[in-house]
């Protein structure tokens, strides 16, 4: 049977001590935050880190994510038949119109 060897790699640091991780490990660990449906606090206590580093990973990322394009489409809606108005007043008074400014018209008579 042959020999397995492993080797334990240590994670780069840089000279305060902290980890140093790339971009690119940035965004998967990001990208596998959002689909893991944690707070960003457990998350970073589930991977190892310190929370607020991890709070300006995300940040970052999400800065760098180009803006979902919004676009517009004109509708044509079939003319449909205006729908009778119908305004009561406090004495019992009914006033029935199509338009708008017909009823309002009508109101403004009966008030004189």
């Amino acid at each position: 049977m042959g020999i397995i060897a492993t080797e334990l790699m240590e994670p780069k640091r840089d000279e305060r001590g902290r980890r140093i991780t790339r971009a690119n490990e940035r965004e998967t660990l990001v990208r596998a935050y959002e689909a893991s449906g944690l707070t960003q606090k457990a998350f970073a206590k589930q991977e190892g880190m310190k929370y607020t580093t991890f709070v300006s990973w995300v940040q970052e990322c999400r800065r760098r994510r180009p803006e979902p394009k919004i676009g517009f489409t004109e509708l044509t809606l079939p003319r449909v038949t205006a729908a009778p108005l119908e305004v009561q007043l406090a004495d019992g008074t009914i006033i029935r119109g199509s338009k708008v400014e017909d009823v309002a018209r009508l109101l403004q008579l009966v008030r004189c």
